[in-house]
């Protein structure tokens, strides 16, 4: 038979686990209503290329909901190459106005860390996301403390957009995994609100691996609980245009 004071300690050590997941999973769901922290560092991975439009949806989603704008966006050119340019159409029907985004191009991963280091430092933004396909040379730990830094000085909401790379170890506050799901079918069969499967893999200071589905709500501009069934939506990349040079850059002030 367990000693009482043994019982009374394993007890309160298990009452003390499940307030910490209670209120992990009610701060993880506040990235689903408010959107992600300010001055913090996020990662968003789209686990393969296919799924790299619910990573830049689920991104472009979380900043709407903090109201975080304006957005510089960095890409890479091998992520003009592979993915093709933003979907400019499908960022407005999320409720984006095109006059918050800037679109940089940079010519590899180093050029990108360098870039996202130095917009992660200007208060005039509202959120940086650097969007890196594959492996991403030179990110690693002391990498993602100088975004993480960066971020936390200026107040900038700082994402990496991680595209069919490897998880590596970083400073950052909260990692997501994002994955297409289907949507409802609106009147006349017409094309849903885009939807996610998402999982939390990694909240500092709290337990991770929660999983949700949800959709976009433009009007609330949140994320809502998602029905289980209907067709998949294909949201923000546009191969066609992979082709065509890239849109010119809009410098900020």
């Amino acid at each position: 038979m367990e000693e009482p004071f043994a019982l009374i300690d394993r007890l309160r050590r298990a009452a003390c686990l499940a307030t910490r997941m209670e209120e992990g999973e009610r701060g993880a769901g506040d990235a689903l209503t408010r959107g992600l922290a300010p001055a913090q560092l996020h990662e968003i991975h789209a686990l393969s290329q296919g799924e790299a439009a619910s990573g830049a949806g689920f991104a472009i989603g979380c900043v709407l909901a903090a109201g975080a704008r304006p957005i510089l966006w960095l890409r890479t050119e091998a992520a003009e190459r592979q993915g093709g340019r933003l979907h400019g159409p499908g960022l407005i029907a999320m409720g984006l106005d095109p006059a918050d985004l800037v679109v940089v191009v940079v010519g590899d991963d180093s050029a990108l860390l360098r870039a996202a280091a130095d917009g992660a430092r200007c208060p005039g933004l509202g959120t940086v996301i650097a969007e890196g396909w594959g492996a991403m040379r030179g990110l690693d730990l002391t990498a993602s403390r100088r975004l993480m830094l960066a971020a936390e000085a200026s107040g900038v909401v700082m994402i990496l957009l991680r595209v069919g790379g490897q998880v590596v170890p970083s400073a950052a506050t909260t990692r997501w995994a994002v994955a297409p799901a289907p949507s409802r079918a609106l009147a006349a069969e017409a094309p849903g609100a885009p939807a996610y499967d998402l999982e939390l893999l990694r909240r500092r200071g709290a337990p991770a691996g929660t999983r949700w589905r949800v959709e976009w709500n433009r009007d609330t501009q949140s994320f809502d609980p998602a029905p289980l069934s209907g067709a998949r939506l294909p949201l923000v990349a546009d191969r066609a245009a992979a082709d065509r040079p890239p849109a010119p850059v809009r410098g900020t002030r």
